[in-house]
């Protein structure tokens, strides 16, 4: 690995007053488990590596009044996982999470770390869609708040300048009647870097199987994590039968825009698509106590 400098602020106006004068020459750190690996194969080398985790702002995980969750740039995918609150209002958060890597990665990755790395196939990043999260960055001209659908701009690329930083995550209290689910295929049983992953979110009006509201993520089939907003459509307002599930999950594998490459080509990455999309969606239900019919 290269000579880097090292620096660790213990307040945010400390870390956003040296990123201002550092000329876009400064990679945060929250856990480090992409970027250490990225430093060590030589396809990064900043000159200076700014440690977040001292910062209070970026260690936050509490819920406000209204049951939103605020999430810090830097708590561990452990620590979320571990909270008993996280997991009963928002089980797909959890279940991604518990994904991102063994165990010893989840003690240091963090949801910050995993959306800025912005890897299409990045597991959390398809429950932040799902449960309609916003990110919070702070900047040199302030702070600013933009929709997850809107923080990616290309593989390995956000919307952040060089001098702004994520500080936290901001998701809204999922609505009653609604359950998610991911499913990815990875080559490997764990450990693995999704081939195709689709997480999906549904809400239903009143005591039957009517959709209200439907979004379904797709992960690894696209240059960014992206909503599938034409096969949700075809759920919304629909009584969710097996058929309008079927329909659903063929137009989303037309939706995914995949490559391919030496883990799958595009074709296999589209029948992935359809096959997940089907089957979660058939466990939002399941998760619900509604049977398909």
């Amino acid at each position: 690995m290269h000579d880097f400098n090292y620096i660790r602020p213990t307040s945010l106006e400390q870390a956003l007053a040296f990123l201002s004068n550092a000329d876009g020459e400064v990679r945060p750190l929250a856990g480090g488990t992409d970027l250490i690996p990225q430093m060590k194969e030589g396809v990064k080398t900043p000159p200076w590596v700014m440690d977040i985790k001292a910062i209070p702002e970026m260690n936050r995980l509490e819920f406000d009044l209204q049951g939103a969750l605020h999430l810090g740039a830097a708590v561990s995918c452990s620590d979320i996982a571990s909270t008993p609150e996280v997991g009963e209002k928002f089980p797909l958060l959890r279940q991604t999470t518990s994904l991102i890597g063994g165990l010893q990665i989840q003690y240091r990755a963090s949801v910050g770390g995993n959306i800025c790395n912005a890897a299409p196939s990045a597991d959390s990043a398809a429950a932040l869609l799902c449960y309609g999260a916003t990110i919070r960055i702070a900047g040199p001209k302030g702070e600013r708040k933009v929709p997850v659908e809107n923080f990616f701009s290309g593989p390995g690329k956000t919307v952040l300048s060089p001098q702004e930083l994520v500080v936290e995550i901001e998701l809204p209290a999922p609505p009653s009647r609604s359950a998610g689910l991911y499913m990815r295929f990875t080559p490997r049983e764990e450990m693995d870097i999704a081939i195709a992953g689709v997480a999906s979110f549904i809400t239903l009006n009143g005591r039957g199987k009517r959709c209200k509201e439907a979004r379904i993520a797709l992960s690894a089939v696209a240059p960014t994590p992206w909503r599938a907003r034409k096969a949700e459509a075809i759920l919304s307002g629909k009584i969710l039968t097996a058929d309008i599930l079927e329909q659903a999950s063929q137009q989303a594998a037309a939706e995914a825009q995949p490559i391919s490459d030496i883990r799958g080509s595009a074709e296999y990455r589209r029948h992935l698509v359809q096959v997940l999309t089907r089957r979660t969606l058939e466990s939002c239900l399941q998760i619900l106590n509604l049977p398909l019919e």
